[in-house]
């Protein structure tokens, strides 16, 4: 083999699959959309001036994340619906952030960190 043939594997080995901290941050964003009883994600003040900045767009709100080559850490701050089981939503979340990280990047979250910001009904959610 001369210097200019390369095969899939030699490239492989000298290459690097890497992923935006965003990229992450949405992923876990639509988890959380997905599952009944979460209502939204929580930020800060500075979230909220981002929020009207940026129409409205801002997947990061209430979500950091810490992404290493092989492995995600991840703190979202959620509101919950009224009178759910919370920890039965944080099981649902942690397994479906999970196996769709895995899946979709190869990373292993190796911590998943929720923290109920407030308790909402359903009422309340939509006049916010």
């Amino acid at each position: 083999m001369t210097a200019m043939q390369t095969t899939t594997n030699d490239l492989m080995a000298n290459s690097r699959l890497t992923f935006d901290d965003q990229v992450i941050t949405k992923i876990t964003t639509l988890c959380a959309h997905e599952i009944d009883g979460i209502l939204g994600m929580d930020g800060n003040v500075i979230d909220a001036i981002t929020d009207t900045l940026s129409k409205g767009d801002n997947t990061s709100k209430g979500i950091k994340v810490d992404v290493g080559e092989q492995q995600v850490a991840i703190d979202i701050d959620v509101l919950l619906e009224y009178n759910r089981d919370a920890h039965a939503l944080f099981e649902q979340l942690c397994t479906r952030v999970s196996s769709r990280i895995k899946q979709m990047t190869g990373l292993q979250v190796v911590a998943l960190n929720m923290n109920v910001k407030d308790v909402l009904t359903k009422r309340e959610w939509q006049q916010r």
